[in-house]
């Protein structure tokens, strides 16, 4: 939920139609951010205070340890029938929910301290044992506790014998030094033109797959409520409970908030790093932040990590390309530096480091763009936040005096002002953070995965990228915390850096195509050619990014749909007659053959296409259940009739095949489920491009299956495809890639 709930939004959209005609025009007029927050603000009456309240009662994130108890005997049930993964799950959600140094926290620690051993995590299975003890585990039961850390420890001391040291991994080439896991390599420099704003150039010759800019998000906040699916496909987890709150990696043994039951950590650090940066002021209206949607809670997390002292210093600096009157007299583009002035050195330079705030401030706000009802749906919404944490402790960050109530009263305000100007940012700089979604996690053979969106976070540099539906570049996340010395990001000297981390979210941004010097290096916002019609992109595109699209692929197909601009081939529709394309015209779909007269309305082709979705996700459900004779007959009578109106490049026909691969993998016929996958790849190639990462994992996919069927020269003569557009897209270690480099090893 990246805006308000709706409950909010109909409030605040009610405060709007009540300000009547002069006040609406009032509000319209107002261009200043502190102007348009100040209003806002006294508009902003203890009515809405609690309204919020009353939703926000729905999204509770206080302790409960009736909940607790639930969630322990939920975890018991998971225990018993050996599905450690949920029921470790569970427990870490009884802890959440426990108050602090109760016997129920206790229980649930060393319940989940089982599980974890279970799944041979030792070292959270010793710190859990600990923390039961901590909080009080009963002296009846500690001597299955001490038996079990005994074990813990004998298992720890094998592993310590038997590990050799992993080498370290040389640096990536061409990287600048950077303080922060921020940097661009050498031939990749920040430019500003009148008609491009600031962007980013290749300087020098960029091959494909070469890395040209590692950026260390500012924030992130994490998306609530995406279902992830357990062990056993039956147990449904949100993403809040697998994730770190901070770092967001992965995590089975999550540490709690001690103040509310939302917030958990993948460890101490991360939990006092979080507290120290932003919690220990969300923490008293996390419920709250859900209501407000994430964009705001982003936005609010960017504003205090910076502090009263940065931003005001942001207010001030003369670095920001517009203080600067008649610098730029032509469209030719300027380099930049790091403060953001122009530099006459040809000399590559620095340019908005991770951890630079004013790279986050100096990214435009669109004031004027935005429509005057959601301005003021974001400024009511900023505004009733800020009394809200008026209420809370306060914060040292952001008064100059604690005795001067005028001065806290005035910093306090450009808190606020601060907030909505992030939040009016984000619209059209927030970036979705994505990862992979296993949907199997029993060790089976072929595991089905999706794409799915982590967390939204807000990046420095590569939010200065330019947009283009068929982009230069590909992006690749990594989360958690990344010691430098592992990985050389930074580019630091030689010594100790073991205590050089980093949390959060880093982005690796990839050359997708060869670049020549001189060439912008573009990102794609999310409308791509190879997924929407020209028309579909641009609008989205003006909708919420306030810029008709003028790129080459834009170009090319208005200058094809020049000549018939209200006919158009309807990607992936055949005629049920004479199986040539359809073409969409007006509200119908008629047949490319001029002999054919055949031809189907807009209304009867969505009914078809939805009638296949329904019967592929009753085709899942039945296989999610084991019944995967059922799930066959049912995927073939849908492909049948999907054969009768879908050519092969239909992304409905995609879906049908990886699905029906899926039944038969499960079944152990390697080769039929081989060949419904490589049918598959026939759709994900029209859909997504014969060079995209999704290509790359049905590849991988597809060695999976002629490695499980023992077909060795299939395997062999596909391992150097997936491996190749996984090293383009993902670099040269992803899991992917290990798993088929053992392959190959294995097999010769």
């Amino acid at each position: 939920m990246d805006l308000p709930c709706p409950q909010w939004a109909r409030h605040v959209e009610q405060k709007w139609t009540g300000l009547g005609p002069e006040g609406r025009e009032r509000f319209t007029f107002l261009a200043d951010i502190n102007d348009i927050f100040n209003n806002a603000l006294s508009l902003t009456i203890p009515d809405d205070l609690n309204t919020l309240s009353i939703i926000s009662d729905k999204y509770s994130v206080k302790k409960s340890p009736e909940r607790a108890s639930e969630f322990r005997e939920q975890g018991n049930l998971s225990f018993k029938v050996k599905d450690y993964t949920a029921a470790a799950l569970f427990y870490s959600k009884g802890i959440c929910h426990a108050d602090k140094n109760t016997e129920q926290l206790s229980l649930c620690y060393a319940n989940r301290s089982a599980a974890l051993f279970y799944l041979t995590l030792y070292k959270e299975c010793l710190e859990d044992i600990r923390q039961a003890l901590e909080a009080g585990y009963p002296s009846h039961l500690r001597d299955k506790l001490m038996t079990r850390k005994t074990a813990c420890l004998n298992q720890l001391s094998k592993l310590e014998k038997s590990n050799t040291p992993a080498p370290n991994n040389p640096p990536p080439p061409s990287q600048k030094r950077s303080d922060s896991l921020t940097y661009t390599s050498n031939g990749v420099s920040v430019y500003f033109s009148p008609g491009k704003g600031r962007h980013l150039l290749a300087t020098e010759n960029k091959l494909a797959g070469e890395v040209v800019l590692v950026d260390e998000a500012y924030g992130c906040v994490l998306i609530p409520g995406i279902k992830l699916i357990a062990e056993t496909e039956k147990t449904v987890f949100d993403t809040e409970d697998r994730h770190c709150h901070h770092c967001l990696s992965r995590t089975l043994s999550s540490v709690p908030c001690p103040n509310c039951s939302y917030a958990r950590y993948c460890d101490e650090r991360c939990r006092k790093e979080a507290w120290s940066q932003w919690h220990q002021w969300e923490c008293g209206v996390g419920a709250d932040l859900l209501v407000l949607g994430v964009l705001t809670h982003l936005a609010l997390r960017v504003a205090l990590k910076a502090g009263q002292k940065l931003v005001q210093s942001a207010e001030e600096s003369s670095c920001v390309l517009e203080n600067q009157p008649g610098l730029f007299k032509s469209d030719s583009p300027v380099q930049l530096n790091f403060e953001g002035h122009c530099t006459k050195s040809s000399e590559h330079t620095d340019c908005y480091h991770g951890n630079s705030y004013l790279g986050i401030y100096s990214l435009l706000p669109h004031v004027g763009e935005h429509s005057p009802s959601l301005r003021f749906l974001l400024a009511v919404t900023t505004a009733t936040l800020y009394k809200k944490l008026q209420g809370g402790p306060p914060s040292v960050l952001w008064e100059s005096c604690e005795d001067d109530r005028g001065a806290l009263k005035h910093e306090m305000n450009m808190l606020g002002a601060t907030v909505l100007r992030h939040l009016m940012q984000l619209r059209c700089n927030a970036q979705a953070v994505t990862g992979i979604r296993v949907t199997e996690e029993t060790g089976t053979s072929v595991q089905p995965s999706n794409e799915i969106r982590i967390a939204t976070a807000i990046f420095p540099v590569l939010s200065l990228l330019n947009h283009s539906c068929s982009p230069n570049t590909s992006i690749f996340f990594t989360t958690g915390f990344i010691n430098n010395k592992l990985t050389q990001f930074s580019g630091s000297s030689e010594g100790d850096h073991s205590e050089s981390l980093h949390s959060g979210v880093t982005v690796t941004l990839r050359t997708s195509k060869d670049l020549m010097a001189g060439q912008e290096i573009l990102h794609c916002y999310g409308p791509h050619c190879s997924r929407m019609t020209v028309k579909e992109r641009q609008r989205l595109l003006l909708e919420q990014y306030f810029f008709t699209c003028d790129c080459v692929a834009c170009q090319r197909e208005q200058a094809e749909n020049k000549t018939s601009e209200d006919v158009n081939t309807a990607l992936g529709l055949k005629c049920g007659k004479c199986e040539q394309p359809l073409q969409a015209y007006m509200e119908r779909y008629v047949c490319s053959r001029p002999s054919c007269s055949h031809q189907l309305t807009n209304a009867e082709v969505q009914k078809k296409l939805q009638g296949l979705q329904n019967l592929l996700d009753q085709a899942v459900h039945l296989m999610e259940r084991d019944r995967s004779d059922d799930a066959i007959r049912i995927l073939k009578s849908a492909s049948s009739q999907a054969d009768s109106i879908l050519t092969d490049t239909h992304p409905v026909q995609g879906e049908l095949a990886d699905a029906t691969a899926r039944v038969y993998a499960s079944n152990g016929d390697w080769s039929q489920a081989a060949s419904h996958l490589k049918r598959s790849i026939v759709a994900i190639k029209a859909q997504y491009g014969e060079d995209s990462v999704e290509m790359g994992r049905q590849y991988f996919k597809l060695a999976q299956l002629h490695f499980n069927g023992r077909d060795r020269r299939d395997t062999l003569s596909v391992i150097p495809k997936a491996r190749r557009l996984l090293s383009l897209h993902c670099g040269p270690h992803c899991e992917e890639l290990q798993e088929l480099q053992e392959m190959e090893h294995c097999l010769k």
